[in-house]
């Protein structure tokens, strides 16, 4: 017997985390955090399932709301085998690492205040041994190459086009004839970004798994998305001030300086320094260039005319918090790059503190916040916010600029299911959305709908029997 089990990212956008049962054996499709609000301390709760059962947890790409709670499940006693792409395993090292570095910080400073209170002090979810633990279970692979993860399961990673080493996972679930196949998207790229290749659709499916973070909405082409950046740029020189970007480590902060590399006579970008304030991010930026086979065509002539990108004069590479805090005597011509891209936490806290109160600054969004982090806070016009503990007015120009977002709008979630094609018996696969909130699943579900294809929006503890799935005649 084969059964889907809906769990994490199901009816909310992090957290990914879904359950397949094959003939008494556990595998999970992702095992990721839960991110923004008071949600987050749901990472704590017990699993509802038993770790040590579990065989293998097929990974989709290295951001820590898919990958984040891996060190977890190693900690309560999963030994089975990771699968995922080899460039997911090299992000994943220093993302896990970060993570459970920020959590050690996190705890060490409430356990200060419970200390002092007289309360029960807090351990943290998981420390750098347990990550330590979790890498060494890992088994990476090439995109296209079939890999069988026990008898009557087998596994293959195609190109995501999201981060660096982002796959679709497709999955045979039995054997011959009578396999089932379910094909589960992770998150998907925008088509025609620069630096990764387009998403691939791993024909054939009885059953899509897809994600629908813009499932109601259409990102601005990339074109105007462009100029609206430089746009920015020019008026953050008219008006004297900075630019501050809270960026993802992965995938949105080398975009950037891609950007900034290829329109750089054009923009004049010669008149900004250029920060990219995250040790993460700079490391995330070095594993990018490791992997130029995985860029697009674009992106690999300027590797390799250039043998780094962008190529960047003015480009700063601020790994200590010393060389983060010089840049705070810069007023004006600064260009900021730092994490984390949810504004819950990391340098770009320090940054909002000097510069959200002063109105010639620009801040510039690129990528999705979440219901309940303080990068929505700031995009929904809150007239101040509470930054480490104290409150600071919100004056500074705001930006969202959807076009530079790492995920797939509504028509390019629509493009990539329509790969698929019509079943064995001429039907349409149906699909299954997860990874976004309800009125974007749901507004994608109508989308879908209105062209004949069964989705439904998936539910917390919603199961699938599979078996039933398999496309008569196949």
């Amino acid at each position: 017997m084969s059964e889907l089990e809906f769990y994490g990212a199901a009816g909310r956008v992090t957290g990914s985390c879904h359950l397949l049962r094959i003939d008494g054996r556990l595998v999970l499709l992702d095992c990721g955090m839960i991110q923004g609000g008071d949600e987050e301390a749901d990472n704590a709760a017990e699993f509802p399932f038993d770790p040590k059962k579990v065989d293998a947890v097929l990974l989709s790409h290295a951001h820590l709301d898919h990958s984040g709670r891996l060190p977890l499940l190693v900690k309560r006693g999963f030994r089975g085998t990771i699968h995922t792409h080899n460039a997911t395993r090299a992000l994943l090292q220093i993302l896990l690492t970060d993570a459970a570095n920020i959590e050690a910080g996190v705890i060490r400073r409430a356990n200060r205040r419970r200390s002092d209170q007289g309360r029960k002090l807090l351990e943290p979810l998981y420390d750098l041994e347990d990550v330590a633990s979790t890498l060494a279970l890992v088994r990476s692979h090439r995109y296209e190459r079939p890999v069988e993860v026990f008898p009557g399961l087998e596994a293959s990673f195609h190109d995501a086009g999201h981060i660096m080493g982002s796959a679709v996972v497709a999955t045979r679930i039995g054997h011959g004839d009578d396999a089932v196949r379910l094909v589960f998207s992770g998150d998907l790229g925008q088509y025609g970004s620069p630096i990764l290749m387009d998403p691939v659709t791993p024909e054939p499916a009885d059953l899509v798994l897809m994600e629908s973070t813009y499932g109601d909405r259409c990102h601005r082409d990339l074109a105007a998305s462009l100029e609206e950046f430089a746009g920015i740029l020019e008026r953050a020189q008219r008006e004297g001030g900075n630019v501050l970007i809270p960026a993802f480590a992965v995938g949105r902060s080398q975009e950037i300086l891609y950007f900034l590399g290829k329109h750089y006579d054009d923009w004049r970008v010669d008149r900004f320094q250029i920060f990219l304030d995250s040790p993460l991010a700079i490391e995330a930026s070095q594993i990018y260039w490791d992997y130029p086979h995985l860029f697009d065509e674009e992106a690999n002539e300027i590797f390799r005319e250039r043998d780094f990108m962008p190529s960047l004069p003015n480009l700063h590479f601020t790994r200590t918090a010393p060389e983060s805090k010089v840049i705070a005597r810069l007023k004006q011509g600064a260009l900021i790059i730092a994490g984390s891209g949810m504004c819950n936490g990391g340098r770009i806290l320090h940054h909002f503190k000097r510069e959200i109160g002063r109105k010639e600054t620009q801040i510039v969004f690129t990528g999705f916040q979440p219901p309940g982090t303080l990068g929505r806070r700031i995009i929904d016009g809150a007239d101040s916010v509470r930054i480490h503990g104290d409150q600071f007015p919100l004056r500074a120009a705001v930006h969202t600029i959807g076009g530079f977002s790492a995920h797939g709008d509504q028509h390019d979630l629509q493009r990539w299911y329509q790969g698929f094609g019509a079943r064995r018996d001429g039907s349409k696969v149906p699909v299954y959305l997860v990874h976004g909130d309800p009125d974007a699943a749901t507004a994608l579900r109508d989308f879908l709908g209105a062209d004949g294809v069964d989705a439904q929006v998936a539910v917390a503890g919603e199961k699938v029997a599979l078996d039933a799935l398999r496309t008569p005649g196949s």
